[in-house]
């Protein structure tokens, strides 16, 4: 059988010389033209990546709280796209000049055009509340990623069979609860809340929440001591919804007042890690530059990390946002976040914050 594309030739010409059929020639090229033509289009490239990323800019920042301690700051889009949307409890993914990456929690309107995120100065801290502060200026450019939820309202007859909410916010942690208070007043659904800090001056928002009148009661350390679980949830009967962000030994007063209680939810937000549960001490060594690493059975490899002195990203410390994902070149891993697939951690994937060397083993970083 002749292939197609190949020319084809018919018997000698009186001269005892071969001849090429001109037509038959130019209908295999047609041929072969088209079933390559038709393979390409049965073959259609895969779509483009979407681009997560976000670029956004600052348009308005103001402090909210009177110790001056923090700021809040708006962000516009640049140009004319529209901000994906976002329900209360979200978060983003901000990537602050320095190419630090943060996590902060939106506050503002939901059916706003801009996101609105605040932040408190930790002097202390990672230097992200810092820059926040001192680097955000109008206009400046930045890059996020989200809104993502990892605490979303859940609204009584919508997914839940709660009948009211009850809110407990400390200090800064009041900014996921802003927008969810707005939402369950202005869908007329029965709430109440408890607001605690060190002062007066340090709640950020107080003018903002003043219209909910006695719904919110105001408690600082202070004058009135620290808050006890029953500040914090007040009237609680079975069908209450308790949403809390705060201090860990905020939410941790709450969760053991609420133990064995059925009939109400609890849904939390920290700040920064949990304590490590059931850990091992164990041992890292730095590839880069050998140097070894002991980490504490109540530690995390990323406290570790820091400890010693090593530069690694972070963002949530909680195991969900992936910053902090390195590469483990040798050792075994014990998984406990909830971010990685099991592809990606067969490559040898591990997030610092959370997760841990196998029975106090020894793990080596691609750092």
């Amino acid at each position: 059988m002749p292939v197609l594309g190949r020319l084809r030739k018919q018997p000698p010409s009186a001269l005892g010389r071969p001849r090429h059929d001109a037509l038959i020639w130019l209908a295999d090229t047609a041929i072969s033209g088209m079933w390559g033509l038709s393979g390409a289009l049965r073959r259609p490239s895969p779509p483009p990546a979407h681009d997560r990323r976000l670029a956004l800019t600052v348009v308005d920042r103001r402090v909210v709280a009177h110790d001056q301690d923090v700021v809040a700051v708006t962000l516009g889009s640049v140009g004319e796209k529209a901000l994906p949307r976002w329900h209360p409890g979200a978060h983003l993914d901000v990537h602050l000049p320095s190419g630090r990456v943060r996590q902060y929690s939106l506050c503002g309107d939901p059916a706003a055009d801009s996101y609105r995120i605040a932040v408190r100065r930790i002097p202390d801290g990672g230097g992200g509340s810092a820059e926040v502060h001192d680097r955000l200026s109008i206009g400046t450019p930045v890059t996020a990623f989200g809104p993502r939820n990892a605490f979303p309202l859940v609204v009584p007859g919508r997914g839940s069979p709660a009948h009211r909410f009850r809110f407990a916010a400390g200090g800064i942690g009041v900014t996921p609860i802003l927008p969810m208070i707005g939402l369950a007043d202005r869908l007329g659904i029965d709430w109440s809340m408890a607001y605690t800090g060190r002062s007066h001056d340090s709640l950020p928002f107080l003018d903002e929440l003043t219209r909910y009148g006695e719904r919110i009661s105001v408690r600082t350390d202070d004058v009135a001591g620290l808050p006890t679980a029953a500040d914090l949830l007040g009237d609680c009967p079975d069908g209450t919804a308790v949403y809390a962000c705060g201090p860990a030994p905020m939410l941790d007063a709450i969760r053991g007042e609420l133990t064995g209680r059925a009939g109400v939810e609890l849904h939390y937000e920290r700040f920064g890690a949990a304590p490590v549960v059931d850990g091992t001490a164990f041992g890292a060594t730095v590839a880069s530059t050998g140097q070894t690493i002991s980490v504490t059975a109540d530690e995390t490899l990323l406290a570790a990390l820091g400890r010693a002195g090593v530069d690694a990203p972070y963002s949530c410390q909680q195991g969900f946002c992936g910053t902090c994902r390195i590469r483990v070149l040798d050792g075994v891993v014990v998984h406990r976040d909830t971010l990685l697939t099991g592809p990606e951690r067969a490559g040898g994937a591990m997030l610092t914050c959370v997760s841990r060397a196998a029975d106090g083993g020894h793990l080596t970083l691609d750092l």
